[in-house]
């Protein structure tokens, strides 16, 4: 159950509120384990994806000694492509800093990888004509099970998984089919008592909200009242606004979430993707990949703005840097004969990337590190300054604000989403949930309460509350620009 509503196309809209209409559950119940132990605290949350995050690395060392064999490379080439890859990983920005982070990056990075580094070695055992692998595949389905409850772009393992097996030549149409059902039937049971509970609660076993991403104008949409997603809206925009949108998610996908990020391995690791198509052991993390940027991009291009993608971009990260070391592996070669060098020096493509990595990350995350603080110290100086008034949010409906998670969690109490659009629709919006009140931080690209000077319907229902000034000059910085309003309209 939640304490927030974050979106409203998907009833029941009460309190408590059913969770993971939109995301999956196998995240929050792993970290439900810590925090039973250690506390209901962010930090006992974090070590969930701390541990998959130390997970990640060594997948992405068995990646690269997949390719490193597949490739024939010598000894120490192949054990540096392997272990400069595993090193990489562990000190890439994306990968440490959604190491960090209590979401689905993580856990669907390591389960997807997992899935990905078994299948060849499925594959490798079923054309040599051997028996069936049964436990593998049944680990395979487990893989994909696991990994469908906790990101929905799990169904493009299976989809991969399909693709390789249908093109390998792996025996007769019915040897195939038996390679792809029975991890399919796997995770099918493994995902199905979610479905079902699913359809229950919300009336779909389908993901919640998917064709409200896919008709989305404005990310703002996933919190829209009044002025829902719909085909006709999505369609008003013409033909050239929709290709631009999809211009825009490709844009924001490939140098927002890949590139930029992942400096320097990223536009290095692209050039090296024509390399590892050509492997049977990068095929399938290539065309999960692949699918997974070209759905989104194409099929959510607003969304993926918001971060469709980006917290399924494990994969990809990790495919990038073994393409990455591949790339420099060849051009250190091709030098090094040029050069007449020796000594074999395999090593500088390494070195290269792990120095970079490192020196972008720890460039790079205090930023984040104060980002987080300020938005900590912002919600507590919130809470002491309601307490030095003498105001209580509680016992007049749920908050309305444009943090509602932030809200609940750190004042306890019942929050829903403020949707971008006019007072008026706020109104009703809080006449529906019997709201009192509304607090925004006033930060983009939130219309609120900036709208409220424009005047108009429903504007004067909101009567501003004063905070007053924290004494200690951090805290008073943290909460500038943040309002409370009381809401009232007859």
């Amino acid at each position: 159950m939640a304490d927030a509503i974050w979106s409203f196309q998907t009833p029941p809209l009460v309190f408590p509120r059913p969770a993971f209409e939109v995301w999956l559950p196998l995240p929050s119940l792993l970290a439900a384990i810590p925090m039973a132990i250690a506390g209901a605290t962010f930090r006992a949350a974090q070590l969930v994806p701390v541990l998959a995050g130390a997970l990640v690395p060594v997948l992405a060392w068995r990646l690269a000694a997949d390719v490193a064999a597949e490739l024939a490379l010598p000894t120490g080439r192949a054990r540096t492509l392997a272990v400069g890859s595993g090193l990489t990983a562990a000190v890439s920005l994306p990968l440490l800093l959604h190491s960090a982070l209590p979401d689905s990056t993580m856990p669907f990075a390591a389960l997807a990888l997992g899935a990905c580094v078994l299948m060849p070695r499925l594959l490798a055992r079923a054309k040599a004509g051997d028996a069936l692998p049964s436990r593998g595949l049944v680990v395979l389905g487990v893989l994909i099970g696991l990994a469908a409850l906790t990101r929905n772009e799990a169904i493009w393992l299976g989809l991969a998984w399909l693709i390789v097996v249908w093109v390998s030549g792996a025996g007769e149409a019915r040897r195939r089919i038996a390679l792809v059902a029975i991890p399919g039937v796997v995770a099918a049971a493994i995902f199905a008592p979610w479905a079902i509970r699913d359809w229950g609660t919300f009336g779909t076993p389908f993901p919640g909200q998917a064709l409200s991403n896919a008709l989305s104008i404005d990310g703002s949409d996933i919190f829209a009242w009044q002025d829902p997603p719909t085909l006709g809206r999505y369609l008003a925009l013409g033909p050239a606004r929709l290709v631009e949108l999809r211009l825009e998610g490709i844009a924001h996908n490939l140098f927002s979430v890949l590139l930029l990020p992942g400096i320097p391995t990223g536009l290095i690791g692209l050039l090296g993707l024509p390399v590892l198509a050509r492997l049977e052991a990068a095929r399938p993390t290539l065309i999960v990949v692949a699918i997974t940027f070209l759905a989104t991009s194409l099929l959510f291009p607003v969304s993926t703005t918001w971060g469709t993608f980006l917290h399924a971009a494990g994969p990809a990260h990790v495919l990038l840097i073994v393409g990455s070391l591949v790339v420099l592996d060849r051009l250190i070669v091709r030098v090094g004969r040029i050069r007449g060098w020796t000594r074999p020096v395999a090593w500088l493509g390494a070195g290269l990337t792990i120095f970079g990595c490192t020196l972008f990350s720890t460039a790079i995350l205090p930023s984040y590190a104060a980002s987080a603080a300020a938005v900590r110290d912002r919600y507590a100086a919130l809470a002491g300054q309601l307490a030095a008034q003498g105001i209580s949010l509680a016992g007049r409906g749920p908050v309305i604000s444009d943090f509602p998670i932030w809200l609940a969690d750190t004042l306890d109490i019942d929050a829903i989403a403020l949707p971008a659009e006019p007072p008026e629709s706020v109104v009703d919006l809080a006449r529906t949930f019997r709201s009192g009140w509304l607090v925004t931080s006033g930060g983009p690209p939130s219309l609120w309460p900036a709208i409220l000077e424009r005047g108009g319907p429903g504007a004067r229902c909101f009567a501003p509350v004063d905070l007053g000034t924290p004494g200690d000059p951090r805290l008073a910085g943290a909460l500038a620009g943040t309002r409370l309003f009381r809401v009232s309209c007859p």
